[in-house]
């Protein structure tokens, strides 16, 4: 996966492309969009997702990711990683999972909704998992990743 770039494959299941960015052998960012430039569409991280999106159960967790953004929202999406394929988590939950942040607070749950909204890699950094926050992905995207693990 060393190979930096833009990768996409076009998924009829999703009704989009799935696109991935890579840079010095991380995942920088997956996005979904209606339509892309002639990019390569070939990746490992690619064919495990189109694997996931056709059923084989995988949480990613040991694909390696370059989350640039600030601390206190990467522990959140770090804690995000940890939600097992197939369970759901409330934001309320989440923050309690995440070392130093207090459930309590109505800013660090705001905090840890914003991390979920700003997500550069949703579903390596399963956000559909968390049921009661919002998702980078698109609504019908999130909707059909929560379909797929049964939640």
């Amino acid at each position: 996966m060393d190979t930096a770039g833009i990768y996409a494959r076009e998924s009829q299941y999703l009704g989009c492309f799935v696109q991935v960015g890579v840079a010095s052998g991380k995942v920088i960012q997956v996005s979904f969009p209606g339509a892309v430039e002639d990019v390569a569409s070939e990746h490992p991280v690619l064919d495990r997702i189109f694997a996931y999106l056709e059923g084989v159960e995988d949480d990613f967790r040991d694909v390696e990711i370059g989350l640039t953004v600030p601390t206190d929202q990467r522990a959140v999406l770090e804690q995000t990683r940890e939600i097992p394929y197939g369970e759901q988590r409330s934001v309320e939950a989440l923050v309690r999972m995440t070392p130093d942040l207090d459930p309590e607070d109505e800013a660090t749950l705001d905090l840890a909704r914003s991390a979920l909204a700003e997500n550069p890699t949703p579903l390596l950094v399963p956000d559909h998992r968390v049921r009661d926050g919002p998702s980078a992905a698109p609504p019908m995207v999130e909707q059909r990743l929560r379909s797929l693990e049964g939640l």
